[in-house]
């Protein structure tokens, strides 16, 4: 990606803001010819490519001519941090995409609530803030899934229909290192605590779904909750070299890729995964089970709404983007197009999947619930980057006690 960075914000923005142009205290000159101009903020993915978005974002002016859509990179930041640089440096963009919503910042964005269009959208509700609606998605993503390697499963004789329990999980861990594979791939970077979340949040959320709920009224804790076991499992796996420590090296792309060669035999991941094995060509080769956990299993699906969008409460057009953001969550070729990028699915919506992307459809089909983390079951901001840190302190010697109390003395230090 480019860099284009301006000197008069450089104090403002940071050198670190990748972004196409934008200017420092307001987009005047960006209007020209009878058009306005849309600053949208999104996250660049492995599958959703900055060509993917601009070509997604041509449609809707094809016949719009008088809206001009402008993707605002992110460089090596998330949206939600582009997002909070913009508008700390009066600079506010009109439309931003996967950013992390609370009761703290909701004001920031457009109330859509008197918008009839919103009561499709997935997951709207659940997302809610105080009952009102800030933000609209396309459809829903889940997580708590196992992709393993088939060719793996079958040398090492291990029946993946046959995994329900963690240990059963750990003992196909064994089968699959003896014969020859490393058995769990993972990373560095947000995705260690992510696929620690995407294993527990199953389990003990499925048996509690109100236990966020309660830690947010200070009742109980990590320390002694259901997490627990998972930390014992996970650090387990480490000592017993399941999971390699070497893997905190390696970036999200680099860990897709290696599992993606056959160098690893499972893979913890959400469903977004699917277009990455499709784009390889290897979705045959590759299957599909819902997260074992140490209670009832199937388990609820630990998910989220997907390529949510809120309008920015200071937009120079928020009537234009607020018409934009309609079309990206309620035009049946927006949605279709979105959904099959990502590997995401909505009630009422299909398009052409691979085997794979059919068997994750069925994992869903079969799941008592989907699991989200959002409202009063939101957990305090920034507790996915210290459980990333508890996580990934367990390969270098904590033990999942420390990890636990870790994560209560962080969310008792917030409260």
């Amino acid at each position: 990606m480019r860099k284009v960075w301006r000197r008069a914000c450089a104090l403002a923005v940071a050198p670190l803001v990748m972004a196409s142009a934008a200017a420092c205290g307001g987009n005047d000159s960006e209007d020209a010819a009878g058009k306005k101009t849309l600053r949208v903020i999104v996250n660049i993915t492995p599958n959703l490519t900055e060509k993917y978005w601009s070509g997604l974002f041509a449609r809707y002016e094809k016949n719009h001519p008088d809206v001009k859509v402008k993707l605002e990179l992110t460089g090596t930041i998330s949206a939600n941090a582009k997002l909070t640089q913009d508008l700390a440096a009066g600079d506010p963009p009109d439309i931003a995409q996967q950013i992390s919503l609370t009761a703290e910042n909701a004001s920031l964005f457009t109330d859509l609530s008197d918008q009839p269009w919103t009561n499709d959208t997935p997951l709207v509700d659940q997302y809610a803030i105080d009952g009102k609606r800030y933000m609209v998605g396309v459809g829903e993503q889940i997580q708590s899934l196992v992709f393993y390697n088939k060719a793996a499963f079958t040398k090492a004789g291990v029946d993946a229909t046959k995994i329900r329990t963690m240990d059963q999980f750990t003992s196909a861990m064994g089968k699959l290192k003896s014969a020859g594979y490393k058995p769990l791939q993972t990373a560095g970077q947000w995705v260690t605590g992510a696929q620690f979340s995407m294993m527990a949040d199953a389990g003990v959320l499925t048996e509690d779904p109100q236990w966020t709920v309660k830690r947010n009224q200070g009742k109980g804790s990590f320390a002694d909750s259901g997490y627990v076991p998972y930390l014992k499992h996970y650090k387990s796996w480490i000592d017993s070299g399941y999971l390699e420590k070497s893997a905190l090296g390696l970036t999200y792309a680099d860990g897709q890729t290696a599992f993606l060669n056959g160098k690893s035999a499972m893979y913890i991941m959400g469903s977004y995964f699917v277009p990455a094995a499709d784009a390889a060509k290897k979705s045959d080769e590759i299957g599909v089970f819902s997260m074992p956990t140490d209670g009832a299993y199937p388990s609820g699906q630990f998910g989220n709404i997907s390529n949510p969008y809120v309008v920015v409460n200071k937009s120079r057009h928020k009537a234009e983007a607020t018409e934009f953001v309609k079309w990206l969550v309620t035009d049946r070729e927006a949605i279709k197009s979105q959904l099959a990028a990502d590997g995401n699915l909505r009630g009422g919506f299909s398009y052409p999947m691979s085997s794979l992307g059919t068997e994750v459809q069925k994992v869903l089909d079969k799941a008592p619930s989907v699991i989200v983390k959002s409202g009063s079951s939101q957990p305090i901001s920034g507790f996915s980057d210290e459980l990333n840190k508890q996580i990934q302190s367990l390969y270098t010697g904590a033990s999942a006690k420390n990890a636990a109390a870790g994560l209560d003395k962080w969310w008792n230090s917030q409260s």
